[in-house]
């Protein structure tokens, strides 16, 4: 029985264990910045369906999770308002880490070190899988994009920059 290559749990697998949710495991070639569209073009995915988890913060510092497509950008401007909160922006590299636990590039909304709210654009709930972070780098997780609110309560909005 051979694997594609074999990665040892991390936090967001062992999350989706304990709750029994079925994922399968997809395993690239990290490349600094390459981001969502790099891991889609070695993977055969549409980048589309390839999400990114984005760590960011409101006016007070309280950090929230934001799941959008690896190909669009998030308006931090309509976030904050379908939120109810006065700003929200990117948290810095080291502060994002702190909060989830994951090292940048590697960020998974699951099995987080905080709680936090999680974010997902609307149009992602359609789709019949995701691959999303499974919590390193070079490593994402096939799923059903509900289990996002079915398990950590993420609201949908529609903050994709076009």
């Amino acid at each position: 029985m051979s694997k594609a290559r074999h990665v040892s749990e991390t936090p967001a697998t062992q999350f989706l264990k304990q709750n029994k949710v079925a994922y399968t495991e997809h395993t690239y070639d990290y490349v600094d910045h390459g981001g969502a569209g790099e891991a889609a073009r070695q993977l055969g995915l549409d980048p589309h369906a390839v999400v990114k988890t984005l760590v960011m913060e409101d006016e007070s510092a309280k950090p929230l999770i934001v799941v959008m497509h690896g190909d669009r950008e998030v308006s931090t401007k309509n976030l904050a308002r379908q939120a109810g909160l006065k700003k929200v922006e990117p948290c810095k590299p080291e502060v994002a880490q702190r909060h989830s636990g994951y090292q940048v590039g590697g960020t998974s909304p699951f099995g987080t070190r905080k709680k936090m709210p999680v974010w997902i654009e609307a149009e992602m709930l359609t789709y019949p899988v995701v691959y999303i972070n499974g919590g390193r780098r070079g490593y994402l997780i096939g799923i059903d994009p509900n289990v996002l609110v079915t398990l950590l309560g993420a609201k949908s909005v529609t903050v994709a920059l076009e």
